[in-house]
């Protein structure tokens, strides 16, 4: 092997290691972390709005290396990748504690209640994720319905009540609902040949109960309410046909969540 091919095999298995410690693997979490970001900034613009959006997203970034360090140090071990997780996560806290920061100078302290709220729930998931577990179907849905309190922030933050920033909690938490444990039986058919209809089909009505709830908050939520129903029914259909292969899956997931930003934000702004 030459040099100038070592070189080259070197720089790539660089990028693989950086790669792996500060890149989620999970395809569906960027989805559902740029949902409340983008409806909250629709519905309720403003410059400390944007600063919880970049405190958000790398909050998102921020885990994955974060998880690796307590899963290490958790099993007693301190490797190569743990050094380097270590980096990114001094960095990520850097960039996290200034975005924060410029929040609270921009719009003071109520956009905290969302997050200590939803706070308990992240617990949830990190908790798992530390032992190896956040593929799970608790854990999925509570980082899920977590990280979507970042809508309800960035509305607080633009000066919005808070019925309607629980409003627009309650719809992005609904399409979590009802789409997780969707995929998941997806998931399991591709990879079985059947799946549990029945868990997918109560997640769809449960998701439209809990849509109904946003509606009580704030009435101008009732398009995004609305919107939940279809996805329901369509997710109920779905599920009993020929499953996609898992990356349509996942893009179709996305397609529907930011179609279902747009109607939320359609709906109350007009």
């Amino acid at each position: 092997m030459s040099a100038t091919q070592m070189e080259r095999d070197a720089v790539v298995g660089s990028r693989v290691r950086w790669r792996s410690v500060a890149v989620p693997s999970e395809h569906g979490g960027w989805g559902l972390t740029l949902e409340p970001v983008l409806l909250g900034l629709l519905i309720g613009p403003s410059l400390g709005g944007l600063a919880l959006g970049v405190a958000a997203f790398t909050a998102f970034l921020l885990r994955t290396p974060a998880k690796l360090i307590a899963v290490d140090v958790r099993r007693g071990r301190w490797l190569d990748r743990t050094h380097l997780a270590r980096r990114v996560v001094i960095a990520e806290t850097v960039v996290l504690a200034v975005a924060v920061a410029v929040a609270v100078v921009l719009a003071g302290w109520s956009w905290l209640v969302p997050v200590v709220i939803a706070g308990p729930l992240v617990a949830v998931e990190f908790w798992f994720d530390i032992r190896s577990r956040g593929r799970r179907l608790i854990p999925e849905l509570c980082g899920a319905i977590g990280i979507s309190a970042v809508a309800a922030s960035i509305v607080i933050a633009a000066g919005q009540g808070g019925g309607l920033a629980a409003g627009l909690w309650l719809v992005l938490a609904a399409r979590a609902v009802g789409a997780i444990p969707f995929v998941r039986v997806q998931i399991v058919r591709l990879r079985r040949g059947r799946g549990a209809l029945w868990q997918s089909d109560l997640s769809q009505a449960v998701s439209v109960a809990v849509a109904a709830g946003a509606v009580v908050a704030d009435q101008r939520t009732l398009l995004g309410a609305l919107g939940i129903a279809l996805l329901a029914a369509a997710q109920f259909v779905w599920v009993r046909r020929e499953p996609l292969p898992a990356k349509q899956i996942g893009l179709r997931q996305m397609g529907m969540g930011l179609a279902l930003v747009v109607v939320t934000a359609v709906g109350v702004l007009w």
